[in-house]
């Protein structure tokens, strides 16, 4: 086994500080993710964590990419049978997480999720490349299968299929619309001692504090 005690660096890129946020945490958000975007060292600025909570009450994460973001809320995409549409339709609840290495920046939210409506889902659905709505129609995604070429199979036959037809997306595959009660914007600073600011919305307005590191 390996020591992985000293394996530490120094953050010491930028700062976070209550003079130079925005009041509104979507304005915050949109501006770190241009950051993000525009900085070579992050290859996907849009890829995020989400957590959901599974019925043994242990969260479950995985990554997923963040297709629209506006003043509500996160707009994701996915299978509504899958594990995480599952708990979703449980609990309604997740925790979307960002981490960009490159910036020493991470955003934790939690979240309210809603189903957007179907006319949306089919509208981005049909926007994604053939393969990829081939790819949505052939997995059960989160069952047990037997193989690899069962996959194989299923796509082969949906290719011949829907080769001069436009490909149907399934009922079951649409879009989330993550709406934020609490974000916390994090950034590396040195000596541990990080800079964390944290908006919670009471009512209609957000309240800015920031926390211990």
């Amino acid at each position: 086994m390996e020591n992985l005690h000293d394996k530490r660096k120094i953050y010491e890129k930028s700062q976070l500080i209550e003079s130079e946020i925005k009041e509104n945490p979507l304005e915050q958000f949109r501006d770190w993710f241009l950051d993000a975007s525009s900085n070579p060292t992050v290859s996907e600025a849009n890829a995020m964590a989400v957590s959901t909570l599974e019925d043994d009450g242990c969260p479950r994460t995985r990554m997923v990419l963040l297709k629209e973001y506006t003043y509500e809320g996160f707009i994701f995409y996915t299978n509504y049978d899958s594990r995480k549409g599952k708990a979703i339709a449980k609990t309604h609840k997740a925790c979307l997480h960002f981490f960009w290495p490159g910036l020493e920046r991470q955003i934790i939210i939690k979240a309210d999720l809603e189903k957007i409506a179907e006319n949306l889902s089919d509208g981005y659905f049909h926007s994604r490349p053939k393969g990829s709505q081939l790819g949505a129609a052939v997995s059960p995604q989160s069952e047990v299968i037997p193989d690899r070429a069962y996959l194989e199979v299923k796509l082969k036959e949906l290719e011949e299929k829907f080769e001069n037809i436009e490909v149907p997306k399934p009922e079951n595959w649409g879009g989330y619309i993550a709406k934020p009660y609490e974000i916390e914007f994090w950034q590396g600073r040195p000596n541990r001692l990080h800079d964390r600011i944290i908006y919670t919305l009471k009512g209609m307005d957000w309240e800015i504090s920031r926390l211990a590191p």
